[in-house]
């Protein structure tokens, strides 16, 4: 295990590299870039074999990493915002296919206005297309989060693609120490991908060819059924991971000082570290509160949310997203578990960070004492001021 001062893009360059990734394709975009300008280093160098395709768009990008994965190969591609937005279509068609890609997402605001601060509104518009969408709050985590995603992405039961997101400029372009594990470790983590090509060199064979109604929905049910074994697979994974390396984080729902609380506040992402630090500033002014912090998206962790909800009456979730629903997206989610379980708590969303304004110990503050205080399980824009401006004005 080596000790480096890694950018969360770099963290996911050195785990791409460690992954043995045989077919990268992206197209630049702030803040993505240095993430695939790393990798063609290592292919340069020699520190990486594999092929680097270098294409005119993200749409591009992710059709020719489909194509590579349906050959048998491990692929990988990135991006962030409108280039995410613009891959769309093969997002369906990569999970469709049961192409086991991952892809690094650097979350970033949607335009208009143009903005290229942290934001989720880029994978949460793409959250339903089939992938499995991973959210880490620090550097270690990215690269820990990549060489997961990978093995859980290639496990035959489950065979879907994966994101695995960074908070733009607080992961992207902040250093940090990363313990970087050497490679014949992570080659007994993570052996050479195997089995299911789809497109055999030599062999006649189709790619997505039509099917009517008769049969589609079996493919859908199919996804639906790979989906489902992700809560017990990557436990799995994630225990094989900890075992090798000494380093866990926690799996789909991790918790802070939960335990005996009177409220909870569930996060995505970089938020949470600023959250724990103020869940303990007002654990030793003597107020029961505690964090969750939502690490996996899709499949969402039903079990986990409701396993969590049985003990505490009052939950806050924060988005750091505007979706246009009746709460944010992951409010949306907590409720929609919860109503089908056997304790229903208050549930108050409240939206954060949108466009990469920064979260604050006072914005926290802010919730938890809203969140104690008299029911409102009405959606509220945590960090605005009081009196707004006028944007139009």
């Amino acid at each position: 295990m080596t000790r480096e001062v890694l950018s969360g893009n770099h963290a996911q360059s050195h785990a791409v590299r460690l992954a043995r990734a045989q077919v990268i394709s992206a197209y630049p975009i702030t803040p993505q870039t240095t993430i695939v300008e790393k990798l063609a280093e290592f292919v340069a160098t020699g520190a990486l074999e594999a092929q680097l395709i270098e294409v005119e768009s993200e749409h591009s990008a992710l059709q020719a990493v489909v194509s590579a994965s349906a050959l048998g190969a491990r692929t990988y591609t990135a991006t962030s915002s409108q280039g995410l937005l613009l891959m769309h279509e093969l997002l369906h068609w990569a999970a469709g296919l049961r192409a086991p890609i991952v892809m690094g997402v650097v979350n970033r605001a949607v335009a208009p206005p143009w903005n290229i601060g942290a934001d989720h509104t880029d994978t949460m518009s793409q959250r339903d297309t089939g992938w499995i969408q991973f959210y880490p709050e620090s550097n270690q985590e990215v690269l820990d989060t990549v060489l997961v995603a990978y093995r859980l992405a290639e496990t035959a039961e489950v065979r879907l693609p994966v994101m695995v997101s960074e908070d733009a400029f607080y992961l992207s372009h902040t250093v940090e120490p990363v313990d970087v594990p050497e490679p014949e470790i992570v080659d007994r983590f993570l052996p050479p991908r195997t089995g299911h090509a789809i497109l055999v060199p030599g062999t006649v064979g189709r790619l997505g060819s039509f099917t009517g109604p008769d049969r589609y929905v079996e493919f859908r049910r199919e996804l639906a059924r790979a989906s489902a074994q992700v809560p017990r697979v990557l436990p799995e994974v994630e225990e094989e991971y900890r075992r090798l390396t000494g380093r866990s984080h926690g799996g789909a729902l991790p918790t802070y000082r939960a335990e005996g609380a009177d409220a909870v506040l569930v996060t995505m992402g970089t938020m949470t570290t600023t959250a724990r630090t103020v869940v303990d500033e007002l654990r030793a002014a003597g107020q029961r509160v505690g964090l969750a912090k939502l690490r996996l998206f899709r499949p969402f962790p039903d079990t986990e949310l409701r396993r969590l909800a049985a003990t505490v009456d009052r939950l806050g979730v924060v988005d750091r997203s505007y979706t246009f629903g009746a709460s944010g997206a992951a409010a949306t989610e907590v409720q929609a578990a919860l109503y089908r379980g056997p304790h229903r708590p208050l549930v108050a969303g409240f939206l954060a960070g949108v466009g990469g304004r920064d979260v604050t110990p006072a914005h926290i503050r802010r919730m938890f004492a809203e969140l104690l205080g008299p029911a409102d399980p009405e959606p509220r824009w945590a960090d605005l001021a009081p009196l707004e401006v006028d944007v139009h004005g």
